[in-house]
């Protein structure tokens, strides 16, 4: 198969392009547009075939679920089995980065669900993303549209990078605006729960839903409640090794330390941290990338996945990255960078 690019202004998509690609998902095509958190690999929601080849495609596991993506909440009612009012509560965020998990109707296919009696649902805020489901004229079922456990794509070549030849084709709109992933929120039970931190934070979150909790319960063993809960996840090809705990200059200097070990040892060494704190590294013998300016967590989230696919590029075997406080985006990145260091986490300050 050859992967077509179809690049359109972000702003202003070409409604040819957008017509083209709706009437493929339509078709029970494969379609991987940018969304304002990362590229989506999306699929017609309505057709189990389609939504299996998604799966296919990334070698994705059967039991995590997909978001559905709608243009308007007109589009929700055929979806779901009752709106609970928290769902008012949250109309704020949308349209925008905040997907919420509700009873299912029997319209959504099994295979969308992961077997599960709930579906996740957002309605994106990108002009590609929703001229294209409006074109659609169906819901997009749409995970990142990268191969299973690879950082998540945050630009047309990112998708390329896993999924040329896999899919027809990708919508190249440009560099997503956030760089993470949605924040997921259950509604389906008694009490609101957030799933999985992403590009709104919990405490906004919390703002709308003051009863929200935010440990969200363990996977039952057959199907995550939400994407993005996998143990190993967003994930570069170099082994990860996460510093966590005491200051941002203690984390700089067991990094430091910890990479000049390596380095001794023949082992070829990329490091993730702000640009100022990269300095520190200066005259050792590394590559870098760089996460924007220090303490600005908006920055660093846009870039961090972008960055571990720019070390992986340069050849790096392992890949020295700084941890973040459990506030704000630093809980997403947190979430992220645990997932992509698979349990490789060096405390400081201990």
């Amino acid at each position: 198969m050859r992967t077509r690019v179809l690049a359109v202004d972000a702003e202003h998509p070409a409604e040819e392009v957008l017509q083209e690609a709706g009437a493929a998902l339509r078709r029970g095509e494969l379609v991987a547009f940018p969304t304002e958190t990362v590229y989506g690999l999306g699929a017609n929601a309505f057709d189990p075939r389609a939504v299996r080849a998604v799966f296919a495609a990334k070698e994705r596991p059967w039991n995590d679920p997909l978001i559905v993506h709608l243009a308007d909440m007109s589009d929700l009612p055929p979806l779901v089995a009752r709106l609970p009012d928290a769902v008012h509560a949250l109309a704020a965020f949308w349209p925008g980065p905040l997907t919420v998990v509700l009873e299912k109707s029997a319209r959504v296919p099994e295979e969308v669900t992961a077997g599960l009696p709930t579906v996740a649902v957002r309605f994106p805020a990108h002009p590609v993303a929703r001229g294209l489901i409006e074109a659609a004229g169906v819901p997009v079922a749409a995970p990142s549209a990268n191969r299973l456990s690879r950082p998540s794509p945050t630009c047309a070549q990112d998708v390329l990078e896993d999924l040329d030849g896999r899919i027809p084709r990708v919508i190249d709109g440009g560099r997503t605006v956030y760089g993470v992933e949605s924040t997921v929120v259950d509604l389906s039970g008694e009490r609101p729960v957030l799933l999985r931190p992403g590009a709104i934070s919990a405490e906004d979150v919390s703002s709308h839903l003051p009863d929200l909790v935010t440990s969200p319960p363990a996977p039952n063993g057959e199907a995550f409640a939400s994407p993005g809960l996998l143990t190993r996840h967003y994930s570069p090809r170099a082994r990860l090794a996460l510093f966590v705990g005491g200051t941002a200059a203690e984390r700089a200097g067991a990094m430091k330390q910890a990479v000049a070990r390596w380095i001794a040892a023949g082992t070829r060494v990329g490091v993730m941290l702000p640009s100022e704190q990269l300095l520190a590294f200066d005259g050792m013998a590394i590559s870098r990338a760089t996460l924007g300016r220090s303490g600005v967590v908006e920055e660093a989230a846009r870039r961090l996945f972008g960055a571990m696919r720019a070390l992986d590029r340069a050849g790096v075997e392992v890949i020295a990255a700084s941890g973040y406080d459990l506030e704000g985006l630093g809980r997403t990145l947190q979430d992220r960078l645990l997932r992509a260091a698979e349990g490789r986490v060096i405390a400081v300050g201990r």
